[in-house]
């Protein structure tokens, strides 16, 4: 299959396709006559497994380091790997989760403490002293 049947396939963009190549993620399968890439059901397997691995939450370098380890060691088993992987991928998303609820928590406080000029019934020192408006 073309880049572009893969990319119609997988719903990842030629680009996207482009770059896990570029990882080492996927590998072409040669070219056709018109000099196109061309792709085997490994690529399309490759794409499928990264893009759930993605929507884990692991990063293309983790892929890359967990696809290193899977096609150097094929006897060793991946699960424990993508425990920690997963592991890893978690706490990312706990610390960001907690980076939000911070910028949540001042969005409130900011709406509670400006309600008056949210609402158009005051200016306020965002506005009040804007030197533009001087004149």
């Amino acid at each position: 299959m073309t880049i572009g049947q893969l990319a119609a396939r997988t719903g990842l963009t030629i680009k996207a396709i482009r770059e896990l190549e570029g990882h080492g993620l996927i590998y072409s399968a040669g070219r056709s006559e018109c000099n196109y890439r061309l792709f085997d059901s490994s690529a399309l397997w490759c794409c499928q497994v990264i893009t759930n691995l993605r929507s884990l939450g692991l990063t293309i370098k983790e892929i890359e380091q967990l696809a290193g380890v899977y096609l150097e060691r094929p006897e060793e088993p991946i699960g424990p790997r993508l425990a920690a992987l997963l592991d890893r991928a978690e706490r990312r998303i706990q610390e960001r989760i907690g980076e939000l609820e911070q910028v949540r928590d001042r969005i409130r406080t900011f709406r509670a403490q400006r309600a008056d000029m949210l609402a158009g019934n005051a200016e306020h020192e965002l506005t009040g002293d804007d030197p533009r408006k001087a004149a």
